[in-house]
């Protein structure tokens, strides 16, 4: 344990300020600092305690080091020493007390080096009795004595307590080991005295055992407080009370005496030894509580009575009359004591007046008040008066309220056609809560009842046809009249689903060629907007989409050709959010026109030189044939089987070449369509 400080002051003297005299004696180290306590760090009170700090130094010269010690305590200094002996430091603590308890270091300084010790608590135990003294045992009423409660031995901050038998009367906060309080007695008769202290020691505190017991006699002085009061039975409100406060005594006393009067915490009179006041009774809670109250120096003596006063007539009660009242609307106050003294008094000696500033209203019967009710809340009190008495009522706030306006319908988000429909009724102004009822027609649909500002009142509703939303209307009712405001009645888009989707094509289905324009037109039946998608089958993404306030859209191919062949169809959805399918249509784009005529004309061509060709051929053949069988036949013989043979053969090649021909011209044609 310990901090090894290496103390080379002249070399780092050498180091720092060159051409300096080094003094080799004054090298030397800190090895080691420790704090023991013993005999114990846990003793009990009475036991004499040692504070060891015990420092290791090495020094290479002979001269003694001056080594500074400092004893701590709970982090404060409470001893300091300076000496050259190498030898352990103590700090003795003769006769230790509870106050010696704490947390103890040591720090060693030798010139401008400095170590500390690791802390060790000391605990001792154990507090002396407390000697509780009194300089008088008999004392008068008032009387002053002086108690002194002392803690022998004990040192530190001391809180003493001062007892009267179990209860605490005094407490003195002392930084000695006693104190002395001045004890005074308001009650006679025989008073036990102890008393205790505690020891603070931060954060902890220690308390003592109790002292002796010493018995005190407190005499009661021959003074007597008398109060009277006429009358004493049968009072009113509205009697006159005389009240007497004085003082009865054989006493002969230097210390002068004063008189108090009080009805509860009102001072009614004072004054020496006699003191009168005259009032008018009134009426309370519990009684008219009266106080006769002596003081002499600090001796205090008191008479006090309490008087049932019986009510002339009761606080008047305000109310209004209808409970709830409308704006401009008539109303009643009335101002009534529900109870009197029968025996003292009649109703009709009972007046009445009431405050409205602003707002008079007229006067009826008795206390009965009539007018019209503001456009905002008022506030109302009123007075009974009778014999010199004066009651005033509780306020009375009247809230007029206001009758409810004209309702408005509405649709709360999107009216569908074969969905249930929100309608909303509601009125700009009026008082809660109000009665909404929704009409269709002349039928009652639904009602309901709005209690709080921010409800809304909504009704569920199904219609089969657009125009079935015009049927409905609101009324409101927030009042006692049978019917209230209706309102409008509903208007509002009704969003028709879409059903019977159609893609028809533009041109006919026959007429599309190449080179040519295609509308995909598709058309369903509902409400717009509608959202239209065109497909062709086998394919996920759409050709296109677009949304039209129309129920009919159409998709153009402003240039076709052999590839846009195949299946097509298209898909719709509105507000209603239903998708329609429409069919499948199958387009099959045929040749351009040119092309056609081009292909048609160039069979024409070849089957026209085929025709000459083949005519020339079988003209040249047939004329050869005919020379040939001239001079090969005799004129007078008939015609031999070979010239037979040969017409035939002529006739064949002619049909085979006609049919070659009507071949190739239909395979043009076909190849054209």
């Amino acid at each position: 344990m310990g901090l090894l400080l290496l103390l080379t002051s002249t070399l780092l003297s050498s180091y720092f300020h060159p051409g300096s005299v080094v003094n080799a004696q004054h090298t030397f180290t800190i090895r080691d600092i420790s704090l023991s306590i013993e005999p114990s760090t846990d003793v009990t009170r009475g036991t004499n305690v040692t504070v060891r700090c015990k420092v290791t130094v090495s020094s290479s010269g002979q001269e003694a080091l001056s080594r500074e010690y400092t004893i701590f305590k709970d982090g404060s200094i409470v001893y300091t020493k300076t000496t050259s002996s190498s030898e352990d430091f103590l700090y003795p603590l003769p006769e230790a007390r509870v106050s010696n308890s704490g947390k103890y270091k040591c720090k060693i300084k030798i010139g401008d080096r400095q170590s500390t010790s690791e802390a060790k608590k000391l605990t001792v135990r154990g507090l002396s009795k407390p000697v509780l003294h009194l300089n008088k045992g008999v004392v008068t009423e008032g009387e002053e004595l002086t108690a002194t409660c002392m803690a022998p031995g004990e040192t530190g901050s001391i809180f003493f307590y001062f007892y009267d038998n179990s209860k605490e009367i005094q407490e003195k906060l002392v930084n000695s080991n006693q104190a002395v309080a001045e004890l005074r007695f308001r009650s006679t008769g025989i008073h036990k005295i102890h008393c205790a202290y505690t020891v603070l020691l931060t954060p902890d505190s220690f308390k003592s055992e109790e002292s002796n017991s010493v018995t005190v006699s407190v005499k009661e002085l021959d003074i007597t407080v008398v109060l009277e009061i006429s009358p004493q039975y049968s009072i009113f409100e509205g009697d006159r009370l005389n009240i007497f406060c004085s003082i009865q005594t054989s006493q002969r006393s230097t210390e002068k005496m004063f008189l108090y009067l009080s009805e509860g915490t009102s001072l009614l009179s004072s004054g020496a030894k006699k003191v009168n006041h005259s009032m008018v009774a009134l009426a309370k809670a519990g009684g008219l509580m009266l106080e006769c109250r002596m003081e002499m120096g600090h001796l205090v003596k008191t008479a006090n009575k309490t008087l049932p006063v019986t009510e002339l007539f009761s606080a008047p009660t305000l109310t209004v009359s209808p409970a709830e009242v409308f704006q401009r609307e008539p109303m009643t106050l009335t101002c009534k004591s529900e109870s009197f003294a029968s025996e003292r008094l009649q109703s009709r000696d009972l007046t009445y007046t009431l405050y409205s500033l602003g707002n008079p209203l007229k006067s009826g019967n008795s206390g009965i008040f009539s007018g019209k009710a503001l456009q905002h809340e008022f506030n109302y009190t009123c007075t009974a008066r009778a014999k010199g008495i004066e009651k005033h009522s509780q306020t009375l706030t009247v809230r007029p309220r206001v009758f409810v306006s004209a309702p408005k319908i509405s649709v709360s988000g999107k009216a569908i056609l074969g969905q249930p429909i929100q309608i909303l009724c509601e009125s700009d102004t009026g008082s809660l809560p109000i009665n909404y009822t929704l009409w269709k027609g002349y039928d009652i649909e639904d009602m309901t009842t709005v209690h709080m500002p921010f409800q809304k009142a909504l009704f569920t509703v199904s219609i089969s046809k657009p125009e079935e939303i015009k049927l409905y209307m609101c009324e409101a009712n927030n009042g006692r009249r049978e019917e209230g405001p209706f309102g409008a009645r509903l208007t509002a888009n009704v969003t028709v689903p879409l059903s019977h989707a159609m893609l028809s094509v533009l041109p006919a289905l026959h007429d599309i060629s190449e080179e040519g324009h295609l509308n995909l037109i598709c058309s369903v039946e509902g409400t717009p907007p509608v959202t239209f998608k065109w497909y062709r089958v086998g394919e996920s993404q759409p050709l296109n989409a677009t949304t039209s306030d129309q129920v009919h859209k159409d998709y153009e191919f402003p240039v076709i050709t052999k590839a846009h062949s195949g299946k097509y169809y298209c898909e719709a959805f509105n507000h209603a959010k239903n998708i329609v399918r429409s069919n499948e249509v199958t387009v099959e784009v045929r040749m351009a026109m040119w092309k056609k005529a081009l292909i048609g004309g160039i069979c024409l061509l070849i089957v026209t030189v085929l025709v000459l060709v083949f005519g020339l051929y079988f003209r040249s053949k047939r004329g050869k044939r005919e020379a040939a069988a001239e001079l090969s036949v005799k004129p007078s013989s008939p015609k031999s089987d070979d010239s037979l043979t040969v017409n035939l053969t002529h006739d064949t090649e002619v049909y085979y070449a006609a049919t070659g021909s009507l071949v190739l011209l239909f395979s043009c044609v076909s190849l054209c369509n």
